[in-house]
Order: structure tokens, then C-alpha cells, then sequence
């Protein structure tokens, strides 16, 4: 997950550099005479890493426009206050300056994603950042 700006603008570059490097290797399996079909199971792990990295930036500029999906179950908590940070343009600094903890304990925390912060930690980011829970209950029976 893409959680900065400076990391957004390396993978940016870092796609650029791929679509180069992957035509580069086309052409060279195709001179050293190897078939498409060849070639295509050649390059399909650099063509898979390119086609994550275009989704980790589509990730981002979505999250960057606030287009958040509801949070369905609680494993999804820290990627979302994550994102949310991204939204409103706060740095992991400006965060730990909010908090009155280290830069570095924020960093640990979101290359975590926020896995085993207690909720008190969950909460306070959530105030530091002025986000609010909007809570609408489903029930449903079991095993559906």
C-alpha cells in the first residue's frame, strides 16, 4: 500500500520504467528468436508486478479523491485510517505531532496497519485526524 506522497511519485516513475524494461525484454526474447508465446510466459512476472503496482496508484488516487469503501469487518480498520490520512493531507509527522508520539511509532503503526493497536490507539488517531463513526447495523442469522 502506497502510504505517502513521495511513494506515489516513485511508483509513478516506477511504472514509467517498467513499461520500458518489459518492451526491452519482448525485443530481446524476440531477437534471441523465441515465439510470442514464449516470450509472454517470459515477461508474465514483471507484467504481473507492473499490473499491482497500477492498482497499489489507482489505490492511492482514489483514496487521495475520498472514495472509501464502508469498512465491513474490523481487519479493515487500519488500512482505512491510512487512506484517511492520505485524504485529508496529513503527513505520518503532522499525525505523530497530533498524537505526541514519534514519527517512527506512526510508521510502525501504518506498515502494521494498525494491527494489534488497542482500540484506545485506534481512537485517538481517529480523533487526531477528526474522524467520526457512522455506525448503521445489519443483522443478519448466522452462516448467510
Amino acid at each position: 500500500m502506497i502510504k505517502t506522497e513521495a511513494a506515489y511519485r516513485k511508483a509513478i516513475s516506477k511504472l514509467k520504467e517498467d513499461l520500458a524494461f518489459i518492451q526491452q525484454e519482448k525485443d530481446r526474447f524476440q531477437a534471441l528468436g523465441l515465439n510470442d508465446e514464449q516470450i509472454e510466459r517470459a515477461i508474465e512476472p514483471q507484467i504481473a508486478f507492473h499490473e499491482q503496482m497500477k492498482e497499489e496508484v489507482a489505490y492511492y488516487e482514489r483514496i487521495k479523491r475520498g472514495e472509501f469503501a464502508p469498512i465491513w469487518n474490523l481487519s479493515e480498520i487500519g488500512r482505512t485510517l491510512i487512506a484517511y490520512r492520505i485524504y485529508i493531507g496529513l503527513s505520518q509527522q503532522e499525525l505523530a505531532a497530533r498524537l505526541n508520539i514519534s514519527e517512527t511509532q506512526v510508521s510502525r503503526d501504518e506498515r502494521n496497519e494498525y494491527y494489534g493497536a488497542t482500540t484506545e490507539r485506534i481512537q485517538a488517531v481517529m480523533q487526531a485526524m477528526g474522524m467520526r463513526v457512522v455506525s448503521k447495523v445489519e443483522l443478519a442469522p448466522l452462516g448467510t
